[in-house]
């Protein structure tokens, strides 16, 4: 694949197939992921590769948190608040899922059916926490995580996989350490879902918004 078709074409995916995923092509993934560049080559990360029952029993305590609405239990905070051209487009991508899946302002039951969802990770056949040394400087640390997430997206959706990089997955550090096998010692920054899209699914496929050049990029000179 083209290096601009897979940027262009990637998505984040919300509904997987229930195939697992090969250890080889996952291993194929990480070997090239790991090529991501990271401040002074220090590549900070340390990759949890959660699948099976394990897997399994992180989704049922994850969504056992959120349905009981849980106190976040987070090792880097959540943001709290948004510039509003922000918000806006963290509103408008989550209008544009409820639509995908026929759900209406009046569907509470519907929309806390997609919550729960997105704590079970969208079903996918394996979940990737990213951790780093607690000793990092975090600012330093999630620049890293996420040039090696987005290399990894990219390799994947290269493959025919999908991903879904999900801070609902990491809400409940110590359900991940203790299904993940993630020690203390380890800041959890974030989780990526990956597996094969249902590439007909209306959630994989409704269109995305990217803002133009114009509204981001300042000329000077």
């Amino acid at each position: 694949m083209e290096l601009q078709a897979a940027i262009r074409g990637r998505r984040s995916i919300r509904k997987f197939r229930t195939d697992p995923v090969p250890r080889a092509v996952l291993e194929e993934l990480l070997e090239t992921a790991r090529w991501a560049p990271s401040w002074g080559n220090t590549q900070p990360w340390e990759i949890h590769v959660i699948t099976g029952e394990p897997l399994e029993a992180f989704r049922r305590a994850n969504v056992a948190g959120m349905a009981a609405a849980e106190p976040l239990r987070t090792d880097v905070p959540m943001p709290e608040t948004w510039p509003e051209k922000l918000k806006a487009r963290y509103m408008g991508v989550g209008r544009s899922v409820v639509t995908s899946l026929g759900l209406t302002r009046e569907d509470k039951e519907g929309r806390r059916r997609h919550q729960l969802n997105m704590g079970a990770v969208f079903g996918a056949p394996c979940l990737l926490i990213v951790t780093v040394p607690r000793e990092v400087l975090v600012e330093y640390a999630m620049l890293d995580v996420g040039l090696f997430l987005q290399t990894l997206a990219l390799a994947a959706h290269d493959r025919g996989l999908g991903t879904c990089i999900m801070a609902s997955s990491v809400h409940y550090a110590d359900h991940l350490r203790r299904h993940g096998q993630i020690p203390e010692e380890r800041r959890i920054i974030m989780g990526a879902a990956l597996g094969y899209p249902e590439t007909e699914a209306p959630v994989n496929r409704f269109e995305r918004q990217r803002a133009a050049v114009a509204d981001f990029v300042r000329w000077v000179g």
